[in-house]
């Protein structure tokens, strides 16, 4: 059975999403008290694998000690995913057309009243039986991540130098060490990704963007190694998609934390500012570029207590900003 799609149009406070009917929900979200975990499979024609994934996931929460759904957006599929869902005993969302990862994600998260949020890929590449041990580390963060090994046999080889590249990356502009930056198995509090779901983007880059957004503002995330599988059916990803990922990146922690990138891009035209003011001293000539390099300094710096100013209003949920 399909369930209508809850308008995405409007993000509510936690509390209000937690007890919200009416016409935004359409029935969605039971009546009864919220569960414990809430497990979200986004799905586009992924056909070859939705049947296996929902048999593994159902496997692992029969076993599970807390309250549990599962609920899979058919993101506009043509292959007969969502029919093939339903008949697996999920809860089914469906898009009318194809919006993105990320779409899905949230239609899946607004959804559902759980009280902790797990996601994981509909091509049977992740392992669920990780989701009771990802669940057990809420318990000191917000949340935890199933950390693929860049030696699995899931992981394309042409893409293990990007990767880890990626996570470099991204581990230096947070300051703390990422192993995965975009796994698609995690576990997260609801009120934690509530608190930036209107920041999360609609297409793949939604792990990441989470990613940054909680340890960019001093959530504890845990990491727990997992192994990843080759997947069925065809990769959505290209390795194209490499430079976009690393834009990404940039353009998160300028969202979240813009000083991190904009005092050391001063500093560097300070420092060779510096640099060129003592070479004009022993030539007895003050050269433009050495003035240009100290006002370009400043003027970095300056946009970057700007974007910092910005981006401290942009990390207030909607339902806490003053009108």
């Amino acid at each position: 059975m399909q369930t209508p799609v809850r308008d995405l149009t409007r993000i509510e406070p936690p509390n209000a999403l937690a007890a919200t009917t009416g016409p935004h929900l359409v029935g969605a979200v039971p009546d009864a008290e919220p569960i414990d975990l809430a497990v979200i499979v986004p799905a586009y024609n992924e056909i070859a694998g939705i049947e296996r994934t929902l048999a593994l996931v159902h496997s692992v929460l029969a076993g599970f000690d807390r309250s549990s759904e599962v609920i899979v957006v058919d993101d506009g599929s043509a292959d007969g995913t969502g029919a093939a869902a339903a008949a697996c005993g999920a809860r089914v969302i469906a898009h009318e057309y194809n919006r993105g990862y990320g779409a899905a994600l949230k239609t899946g998260i607004l959804n559902s009243r759980a009280r902790a949020i797990a996601i994981i890929d509909a091509d049977s590449t992740y392992p669920a039986d990780a989701i009771p041990r990802l669940y057990t580390r809420l318990g000191q963060a917000d949340m935890a991540v199933g950390a693929r090994q860049l030696t699995s046999k899931g992981v394309a080889w042409i893409r293990r130098p990007g990767k880890w590249m990626l996570n470099r990356f991204a581990s230096y502009l947070v300051g703390r060490p990422i192993p995965d930056l975009n796994s698609g198995l995690r576990i997260m509090k609801r009120d934690a990704l509530l608190r930036y779901l209107h920041l999360l983007p609609s297409g793949f880059s939604f792990t990441s963007t989470i990613t940054m957004a909680l340890m960019a503002n001093g959530h504890s995330v845990a990491y727990e190694p997992i192994d990843y599988s080759r997947r069925a059916g065809r990769s959505k990803i290209r390795a194209s998609h490499f430079a976009s990922f690393m834009l990404l990146v940039v353009r998160a922690i300028v969202l979240f934390n813009p000083l991190k990138v904009f005092l050391p891009l001063g500093a560097l035209l300070f420092l060779l500012g510096v640099v060129k003011f003592i070479q004009d001293i022993f030539l007895m000539n003050l050269s433009e570029t050495a003035v240009m390099a100290f006002l370009s300094a400043i003027v970095v710096w300056a946009v970057g207590l700007l974007a910092d100013m910005m981006a401290r209003l942009q990390m207030q949920p909607p339902w806490d900003r003053k009108s």
